[in-house]
């Protein structure tokens, strides 16, 4: 088993989460690339220190030039501020580091077609952060719709929603200034990727998005806090998408209800582990939405535990992510979803707040 050190840039509530996954995906998966914690990267030196004393990184520094430089770190893991994210990126990949880079790609379009075109320069392994769908049971329904268990897909319905901003007496932060920290910029990518995965390009939308509380505490919110689109996906199916970060009682409403010529699945990520199917067959008094509790013969299951029904969680998704960079790194194969997926997310969102403004549809760029 080789050895493989690892950068990480960005030590908060993702970056922790990286740290974790890299230093168990070994043990969990029995990889053979074997992550190495070796330097961290933070907003200053003093913060960096307290990270790495936490998660166990070999180095840390206040200058993420000086991690990405170093020749001990192999591959850099992107865990910073959206705005950070191409400057890093592209500095990786000339210094001939593969980057695994959180979601979104970039704080724009240009952002993100700037480092697409960086990686694919290089030639270097490259993967986005889309967590979500690969829960063992979004792995398992990619697999019911390709297998045509429910037919001939007809419609979708997805929606990203919580609460984090519900309450309009809560203060403004960062995350009510700027586009990029918009309910658009932050929720939205995860959704759209997830139909993407599911139901395959999307041709065309129809948007609206708005700002729900235009002040807090005094200050004006210059983002988006929900919106939703009408989809017209390439292979003809209708769809809707909404994503809200408004929506009371709702604290991680990733869900999604595809109908077919067949049947119907539907999922709710506050249930991560189960998945609802419906078959449209025998006696129609004997029909009904089926619960299937995920276990040691769905995708990704087995590893983490034996008992079925035990469930995997959220943290265990960020491992799986680990162990799939891993294995573009060991292999030099493109493994899903790479930063090009992470551009065609970024389209459609840039496509929706077009539309948005001139309350048409519009078409989706495909290259």
């Amino acid at each position: 088993m080789g050895q493989i050190g690892i950068g990480l840039i960005g030590g908060g509530y993702m970056g922790k989460a990286h740290a974790v996954a890299m230093a168990s995906v070994g043990a969990v998966f029995n990889t053979t690339l074997r992550p190495r914690l070796e330097m961290i990267a933070a907003s200053s030196d003093a913060s960096a220190e307290r990270y790495r004393a936490a998660f166990g990184f070999a180095r840390a520094t206040g200058d993420w030039h000086r991690l990405v430089a170093d020749p001990e770190v192999d591959a850099i893991v992107i865990a910073s501020p959206q705005e950070t994210h191409r400057a890093i990126a592209e500095a990786a990949f000339l210094a001939g580091k593969p980057v695994f880079c959180e979601k979104p790609l970039g704080a724009s379009l240009a952002d993100a077609e700037a480092m697409v075109a960086a990686a694919e320069a290089s030639g270097l392994p490259n993967m986005i952060g889309f967590n979500y769908v690969r829960t063992p049971a979004t792995q398992f329904v990619r697999k019911l719709l390709s297998d045509g268990v429910i037919g001939e897909m007809t419609w979708f319905r997805g929606e990203h929603t919580e609460d984090f901003l519900a309450d309009p007496a809560l203060p403004a932060n960062w995350r009510t200034t700027g586009r990029a920290n918009g309910c658009m910029g932050d929720l939205s990518p995860h959704m759209i990727n997830c139909a993407l995965a599911l139901m395959g390009p999307i041709a065309e939308v129809s948007a609206r998005i708005e700002t729900v509380h235009a002040m807090r505490d005094g200050k004006a919110v210059d983002n988006d806090d929900h919106g939703q689109m009408m989809v017209k996906f390439a292979q003809g199916a209708m769809g809707h998408l909404y994503f809200s970060r408004v929506a009371t009682g709702r604290k991680m409403g990733y869900a999604y209800e595809i109908h077919g010529t067949k049947g119907a699945i539907r999922f709710d990520q506050e249930d991560q582990n189960a998945v609802w199917l419906y078959r449209a067959e025998g006696p129609e008094a004997a029909r009904g939405f089926a619960k299937i509790l995920t276990g040691p013969e769905h995708p990704d299951y087995l590893p983490f535990c034996q008992g079925p029904g035990h469930g995997t969680g959220y943290q265990d998704q960020i491992i799986i992510e680990a162990r799939d960079f891993l294995r573009a790194i060991e292999t030099g194969e493109a493994v899903w979803p790479t930063f090009r997926d992470g551009l065609a997310v970024s389209r459609i969102i840039d496509t929706a707040f077009a539309s948005a403004e001139t309350g048409g549809w519009h078409s989706i760029p495909l290259n």
